[in-house]
């Protein structure tokens, strides 16, 4: 047993890796870290131009892709090859997690950030494509990306949010969770397999933090309270405080 699986079993932490490339698959190297106590990857635009120009293991491929049709083109469908094999790497702990955890996280494109109408089609896009039950979609918390938010969790697929740096957009972020957990339980879906993570920014040192209390919502999701298990909580008064937070936001079933 590993820190790693020590600081599942201790405290209920799930370490994910912030990072994604196809030598990873190749080599072993991510089944290993899985292996050791990783529990879910996250991955961005930034990540993904990384590994792809500084690796050989996809240069005959996407050259192949480019030619066949546009850069963009052959980018998203290296990107998303890779997302799913590490899907599947994670399967098993996703199914014994019983879906709180074992996810993979693949961010929309940068330039829709702005963009609702945009943003919703792409991660409409990029669940349909990759089709995987553990797959997280990345959505940027701009003010374009609240809509977003709300629309895809209100379609019941799994959310990251993303490039949250302030209290007050972070209870945005949470009413927009809500809201779409309402609007899927009103078209009479099951809001149980939703599951979301919010990624709250810190840049200031632990040791100088101090207590602060998170806004609360308005309202709870429909039927039984959501149950939002906080990572590194702490308690101030009758509200959450997560200096440094990584939010798993799971509907549940009513009754």
């Amino acid at each position: 047993m590993t820190r790693l699986h020590e600081l599942y079993r201790d405290q209920r932490q799930s370490p994910w890796l912030d990072d994604l490339k196809r030598s990873y698959l190749q080599d072993g190297t991510l089944a290993k870290r899985v292996d050791e106590g990783i529990r879910g990857v996250t991955s961005n635009p930034t990540i993904f131009a990384k590994a792809i120009a500084g690796e050989q293991t996809y240069d005959d491929e996407f050259a192949a892709l480019a030619k066949q049709g546009s850069v963009t083109d052959a980018y998203w469908r290296l990107v998303m090859d890779d997302v799913s094999q590490a899907c599947g790497l994670l399967r098993a702990t996703y199914d014994e997690a019983v879906g709180a955890d074992g996810f993979v996280s693949l961010e929309v494109a940068p330039d829709l950030a702005h963009d609702t109408e945009g943003t919703v089609k792409a991660a409409r896009w990029i669940h349909g494509t990759v089709d995987k039950p553990n797959l997280m979609v990345k959505i940027p918390a701009t003010e374009a990306g609240i809509p977003a938010i709300r629309t895809m969790i209100a379609d019941g697929r799994n959310i990251n949010v993303t490039l949250i740096f302030s209290l007050s957009r972070y209870a945005e972020v949470i009413e927009a969770y809500l809201s779409g957990l309402e609007d899927l339980v009103g078209r009479g879906g099951d809001p149980s397999n939703v599951a979301s993570v919010a990624s709250f920014f810190v840049r200031t040192p632990p040791e100088a933090l101090t207590p602060m209390s998170l806004p609360t919502t308005r309202r709870r999701a429909p039927g039984r309270p959501t149950r939002c298990s906080v990572r590194s909580r702490r308690r101030h008064g009758s509200r959450t405080v997560a200096p440094i937070a990584c939010l798993f936001l799971r509907g549940e079933h009513a009754g």
